[in-house]
């Protein structure tokens, strides 16, 4: 009698871990204006650690009144997802010990991988784009700048489509050479210009080839009855889901990056 043929474990997505493995509290992030919960996710022999954020434990923004945080967390990865860039980490909405919550992978970030810096320089050096003058202390002045790297310029037309209104340096996150992941869009999607970044240094230039490609699958995606505008309207509103087709448009139109309004502070605070 032959042996039975054994039949090799299923192998378990990234998303399924997060959506359907248990979650365990290690430890809270107190620098976070919200919830945030570091957490350990086990599910078919496969474990991880994440990020889990409860809508429990949001606090309320008179500017961004509709639905919560968490979803937009999640839309604004579909998104990322749309491009192909893969700019935020996985993220899902899912039950957890404190309710409903997004629940996002955990990124080791390389700490030795420098993307923002203070110089005394009038001008940036090469390889890197200026964002603007900063206070450093008594009295001086020192001009604030980051790396002419093509992550972040993707991350850059990524802000520009979702309307990120909190881009800090805090939020990027390296991962070895070639990974740069963005954190942290509670604050996104709004459908009035509430544009708010670090990463101002392309401002007004030309966008990338690959840039207006993307750009263009995306408008695909958001026309109505597609797939990306399908999953944003379980997310955010429709208003919302207007006005991110409506960014899409003009970025394609003007063929540049976005430039600061002059109507209010085009760089968050604090900036890192």
């Amino acid at each position: 009698m032959s042996a039975p043929e054994r039949i090799p474990p299923r192998s378990v997505t990234t998303a399924e871990l997060l959506a359907k493995g248990e979650l365990k509290v290690r430890g809270q992030i107190r620098e976070a204006s919200n919830a945030v919960l570091y957490c350990s996710v086990s599910y078919e022999g496969q474990d991880a650690f994440c990020v889990y954020k409860p809508v429990a434990g949001e606090r309320p923004l008179w500017d961004f009144p509709d639905g919560t945080l968490a979803q937009r967390e999640v839309a604004a990865y579909e998104v990322s997802e749309a491009t192909g860039w893969g700019l935020v980490p996985p993220t899902v909405l899912r039950d957890g010990p404190y309710g409903e919550g997004m629940c996002q992978l955990w990124i080791e970030s390389a700490a030795d991988s420098e993307l923002l810096a203070l110089v005394d320089d009038e001008e940036p050096a090469d390889g890197w784009k200026a964002i603007g003058f900063a206070e450093v202390g008594e009295g001086r002045t020192a001009l604030l700048v980051h790396a002419d790297d093509a992550r972040l310029r993707r991350l850059a037309v990524l802000d520009a489509v979702i309307n990120n209104a909190d881009r800090k340096g805090g939020h990027l996150l390296p991962e070895g050479q070639d990974r740069l992941y963005g954190i942290d869009h509670g604050v996104t999607f709004n459908a009035e210009n509430k544009l708010r970044t670090l990463l101002w240094g392309w401002a007004g230039e030309p966008l990338t080839g690959e840039a207006v490609e993307t750009l263009t699958t995306l408008r695909d995606g958001l026309a109505s009855g597609g797939p990306l505008a399908t999953r944003l309207a379980e997310l955010i509103t429709a208003a919302e889901v207007d006005a991110t087709r409506a960014r899409v448009d003009a970025l394609l139109a003007s063929g540049k990056h976005p430039e600061p309004s002059g109507e209010w502070p085009a760089i968050p605070w604090p900036p890192v």
